[in-house]
Formats: C-alpha cells, structure tokens, sequence
C-alpha cells in the first residue's frame, strides 16, 4: 500500500474541520430551538387558570427569561459561557418548570371534586400534558452524555440514551437532534414506555418513571373526569 501523499492528509484534515465546523453549527441551531422550547413552556402555563400554578401565571415564563436572557445574550455576541455555567442554568431552569409542572397536577387534582366545568378541566389537562412532553424532552437533551457539549466530544456516542443510529457504535458520526428527544419523550407520555430508544443509565430511567406517571395522572384521572361530567 502506497502512503498517502501531504495533498491527501490536507483533504483528509480539511473535510474533518467541515464536519466539526457543522456539527458545531447544529449545535447552536440546537440550543436555540431548546431556547424557544423553554418559553413556550411558559407560554403554556400563562394560559393555564390562575388556581393551577404557585404565584402568577406569568411568573414561569418570567423565571425562565431570567434564567435564559444570559445564554442568549452571550451566544449572539460570540462571547459562550462555560459549560459548567451553562449546564447549571438549564438545569436551574429544568427545575423550576418542573416544579412548577408538578404543582401544576398537585393542584388540578385538588380543585378536582369541586371543579365542574368539562371544557376547562380538558383544557387544563391538555396544557399540563403538552407541558410535560417538553419539560422531558428538555431534560433528555441535556442529560444525555452530559449535554449537547460532551455529546458532540464524545463523538455522540450512546450514553444515557441508545438511539437505534447508535447501536453499531455510531461509526457514522450520527448527531441526534432536540427533535429526537422529543420524539423520546412524546412517546413516553403516550405509551408510557420507551419505543424506538431504551434508557440506559438510572437518571434517564428515572425521569422517564416520572414523565409516565405525571402524564398517567393527567390521562387517566383527569381527562376521565372532565368525560364524565360531559
């Protein structure tokens, strides 16, 4: 076998720099469709009844700008912050919408014997529901491998995650995209079981038993409910 000349070890280094150079490109794409997912989870809970949160309707979506005005900012003036910085604010927000989920089905449960207004109730439910499927997917995003960061150093290798591209290894460089974790955790909420991508530490399993069993109470007792009283 002949070695490989310098003109061929350029192209080789080259189309490695394109391919780096794009995946970092989708990357950013990726956070900022993760950006406009936060808010419009807040959106969602301004339109939920008053008694269905803790404070204001609108206090979520203020929380979260708080938390995401940062990483915008920074991220349009090329100046990033640290992954760790970065990591932390996701996760502060993470965890303020859900608790502001969780509160959210506390409390549609308790106003529950007394509530008899169908459409509000299926309403209610159907906003918690949409709620839920984007607060998870947001969570399977930045969990997986560490975030999208490490995931694209790691060469997207499955970590908390296996997606069916990533059962061979992902020899080729495969880069799951936020829709994919969507996909994840819609199907949670609907099957309440993982279809086409298994959970493969304690943590995705985790939040995917919580997922479940939030969407189960939303299905389950109060949509039937609202049924009931139609």
């Amino acid at each position: 076998m002949q070695p490989a000349n310098t003109q061929d070890i350029e192209n080789i280094d080259q189309t490695k720099d394109e391919t780096s150079a794009h995946h970092i490109r989708t990357l950013r794409i990726q956070r900022l469709v993760a950006a406009l997912v936060t808010v419009a989870i807040g959106v969602l809970f301004l339109a939920l009844p008053a008694y269905l949160t803790v404070g204001p309707n609108w206090l979520l979506l203020v929380l979260e700008g708080i938390l995401l005005l940062p990483l915008l900012f920074l991220e349009y003036f090329n100046h990033l912050l640290s992954h760790r910085t970065t990591r932390l604010l996701m996760l502060a927000m993470l965890g303020v919408a859900t608790a502001a989920l969780a509160s959210g089905i506390a409390l549609l449960i308790t106003s529950l014997p007394g509530n008899n207004n169908a459409p509000l109730l299926l309403r209610s439910a159907a906003l918690l529901w949409c709620s839920n499927v984007l607060v998870f997917a947001l969570w399977y995003w930045e969990i997986d491998g560490g975030g999208p960061l490490k995931r694209h150093l790691m060469r997207h290798k499955a970590v908390d995650f296996m997606f069916p591209q990533q059962t061979d290894g992902n020899t080729s460089n495969w880069m799951p995209h936020f829709l994919d974790y969507l996909f994840v955790a819609f199907t949670g909420a609907t099957a309440l079981s993982p279809a086409d991508t298994y959970p493969l530490t304690r943590v995705a399993k985790g939040l995917m038993m919580i997922e479940a069993v939030f969407s189960m109470i939303v299905i389950v007792l109060l949509a039937a409910r609202a049924v009931n009283i139609l």
